[in-house]
């Protein structure tokens, strides 16, 4: 397994305002996205034993200011957060239909797509940090100079000796053609240290079968470690050359499946970081997932959380 340098983590990305359901024509208002999900519950399992914030841009508004202050009340570092006058954190709605969800965003004029505008400040923001963890969405909702930006960033850091962790989250309506999304994805599939992708995605997306499929591939791409997620059914891992395949156990209280991977990525990062060995890893990332999916909307409660940090931080 990649060594992580430091217990420093930056999830780059968008926080969204999320409006979720709670009951008939009743929403919670929230902030979520997927970078920041997998961010925040590794702040709450991982508590003092790591610094974890979040590379994104914000509003100068109530709700901006909302969600900052939820952060360091959480536990969150602010170092990475901008602020844009002239811009507002996106918002989304999650339909349900059972456990199942769509969600409906107003995204267009999200401060967040400004975040890579600068590298110097993007670098500064990674200094001193272990590792950096971004995802399809990331690179969908940037301009092109930006995303370029980003890829020279990403590449000194990797260089400096931090580690790059990517989730490809593939959502079709970012991108503005199939060919685009792939070429960007692939590029940054080669210019990372463990890929986290989905086998739906995968399979939707890049024509693979199966997990296999998904390994060999990326595994060409000089992907170091490969954790395939396939919802309730295994993950399987390829690690330097080894496969390994974890059942994962059946859930009979899901109530929301929205954010479930982002949670995943979350526990496997978490127990990552601090040094635990792979089925270790793939334990803490589905007991993460399982806490999420036992709530509406994309985070577990604060209360769920606090029975999974402890054997985390034994470890």
């Amino acid at each position: 397994m990649v060594p992580i340098p430091r217990r420093s983590v930056r999830s780059i990305g968008e926080a969204m305002v999320e409006m979720a359901p709670v009951g008939a024509g009743q929403y919670r208002r929230g902030f979520a996205g997927d970078t920041f999900n997998t961010a925040w519950h590794m702040a709450q399992w991982l508590g003092a034993v790591a610094e974890v914030g979040m590379i994104t841009c914000v509003g100068q508004d109530a709700l901006s200011d909302a969600f900052v202050a939820e952060m360091a009340a959480d536990g969150m570092t602010l170092a990475g957060v901008s602020h844009d006058p002239l811009r507002h954190m996106g918002l989304y709605m999650i339909q349900l239909d059972g456990v199942e969800r769509s969600f409906h965003y107003w995204r267009e004029t999200s401060a967040a797509r400004h975040l890579a505008d600068d590298g110097a400040v993007l670098a500064r923001a990674l200094d001193g940090v272990g590792l950096a963890h971004l995802s399809g969405i990331t690179l969908a909702i940037l301009p092109a100079a930006a995303r370029e930006t980003l890829f020279a960033v990403l590449s000194e850091f990797r260089a400096g000796g931090g580690v790059v962790s990517f989730d490809p989250n593939i959502r079709p309506r970012l991108w503005a053609s199939r060919t685009e999304m792939q070429e960007t994805i692939t590029r940054m599939l080669a210019g990372c240290d463990i890929a986290l992708p989905s086998l739906d995605d995968e399979r939707a997306h890049f024509g693979d079968p199966d997990a296999e499929a998904v390994l060999a591939r990326m595994a060409g791409l000089g992907v170091a470690e490969i954790v395939v997620k396939d919802g309730a059914g295994p993950v399987t891992i390829h690690d330097r050359g080894a496969t390994e395949v974890f059942a994962t156990p059946p859930l009979t209280n899901i109530l929301d499946t929205t954010g479930a991977g982002d949670a995943f990525n979350a526990g496997y990062l978490a127990a990552r970081l601090m040094g635990d060995d792979v089925a270790r890893c793939v334990a803490a990332g589905q007991r993460m997932a399982a806490a999420v999916l036992a709530h509406h909307g994309a985070r577990a409660s604060k209360e769920a959380l606090a029975a999974l940090r402890a054997p985390v931080a034994r470890s």
